[in-house]
């Protein structure tokens, strides 16, 4: 009786090895290494977020909160805002026919030397309206404020000159009007009186010279009284050509002065 062979079964059949199979992870010292516990650290370590932020070198320092160390978005949205308003309105250029918007120099007249020479500048050299607008604009404050310390300069020099001070000023100056009529001042004399009484102690110093000149006693920190002559009327009086000429009529305003003024 023939025997068969028979065929191996498909379950006793051992899989097909791999090349790679048997190959483990070493360490530096031969030892294996246990790849289902190691940790792969992808993620960046925390910074302290107590620690200010310094500004980097390409964020604008106008628009950097030094204080806060933080970035003004606030300054950010507005300085857009208003350059779309300017590209909006053209002022990001300078007109096409050089004819700018002037409104900017307020009520400085038309043919003042300044106001001129920079509107002459601006269309020369193609300055955008919104350039021209910003120069007039920053002049006109910093006049404003000079004007502001003058009048504060001179209410301190009226101060300085007593209750009297209107009428002190009043008749000095009637004083040089009347030096210039006779010729005896010229205009540039005049206005060098100007200069050296445009303060309290200037002009009274020019009070003692029309007292010494004309030998006469102008009070000058007196108070005024009710009832008589204003003081404006008096100095007024001084002025005329007649408190030279006629004694009489010198005499009685002398004597209104010391009515006055006490």
């Amino acid at each position: 009786m023939e025997t068969q062979a028979s065929e191996p079964s498909a379950q006793g059949e051992s899989q097909e090895a791999g090349l790679l199979d048997g190959v483990t992870i070493a360490d530096e010292q031969g030892q294996q290494v246990d790849t289902t516990k190691t940790q792969i650290d992808h993620l960046a370590p925390k910074e302290d977020d107590d620690e200010p932020l310094e500004r980097p070198d390409w964020w604008p320092e106008n628009f950097w909160k030094k204080d806060e160390a933080a970035p003004d978005l606030e300054a950010i949205a507005k300085s857009w805002q208003d350059l779309r308003k300017q590209i909006s309105q053209g002022k990001h250029k300078a007109p096409v026919d050089g004819k700018y918007d002037l409104s900017s120099f307020g009520d400085t007249p038309e043919d003042d030397p300044l106001r001129t020479t920079v509107l002459n500048w601006a269309q020369e050299y193609g300055v955008s309206q919104s350039a021209l607008d910003k120069l007039v604009g920053d002049y006109m404050a910093m006049a404003g404020d000079q004007q502001q310390q003058v009048r504060m300069s001179v209410e301190q020099e009226r101060r300085a000159l007593g209750p009297n001070a209107d009428a002190m000023i009043k008749g000095a100056v009637d004083w040089a009007s009347g030096l210039v009529r006779k010729g005896i001042f010229s205009k540039d004399d005049f206005d060098e009186f100007k200069y050296a009484a445009g303060t309290a102690k200037g002009l009274k110093m020019m009070l003692k010279l029309r007292e010494s000149y004309e030998n006469i006693k102008i009070p000058v920190n007196s108070a005024p009284v009710d009832g008589v002559a204003s003081k404006d009327e008096l100095y007024a009086m001084v002025a005329d050509p007649k408190y030279q000429s006629d004694a009489a009529y010198r005499a009685k305003v002398e004597k209104m002065f010391s009515q006055h003024f006490g």
